[in-house]
């Protein structure tokens, strides 16, 4: 079991975020917008008694000071998983480099992505 902990770090919560997921792709289907999946997510999460913060303000410090610009994580639950919705064909490149850089900032352990703009649920694990 420590094996598995060490090379996938929160498996359990992440588990249980990604079959949330699962259970809004199959009520909702696809072809929606972002904005309503994670509307139904966040349901989820209330029903579920799950801890997460919506559009979590991230400030970038670039040498001692904070940048102007800043990022929001679509969810951030537990504290510590970074959840990124799409709703699109495919997961592209810059997904991926949006959650690391998303992690690096936040200092969270986990992302996931999650697709809900393909029949069946496409989820990516990352882990900085």
């Amino acid at each position: 079991m420590k094996f598995l902990e060490k090379n996938y770090p929160l498996q359990k919560e992440s588990y249980q975020i990604i079959g949330i997921c699962m259970e809004v792709h199959r009520n909702l289907g696809k072809g929606l917008l972002e904005i309503v999946y994670k509307d139904a997510i966040e349901y989820e999460f209330k029903k579920n008694n799950i801890y997460y913060e919506r559009e979590k303000k991230y400030e970038v410090n670039y040498k001692g000071i904070i940048l102007p610009h800043f990022f929001f994580a679509d969810f951030v639950v537990f504290n510590k998983i970074i959840l990124e919705v799409k709703a699109q064909k495919g997961i592209i490149d810059n997904h991926y480099k949006w959650v690391i850089n998303y992690l690096a900032i936040s200092k969270c352990p986990l992302g996931l992505i999650v697709n809900f703009g393909e029949n069946s649920l496409i989820s990516k694990r990352l882990i900085l």
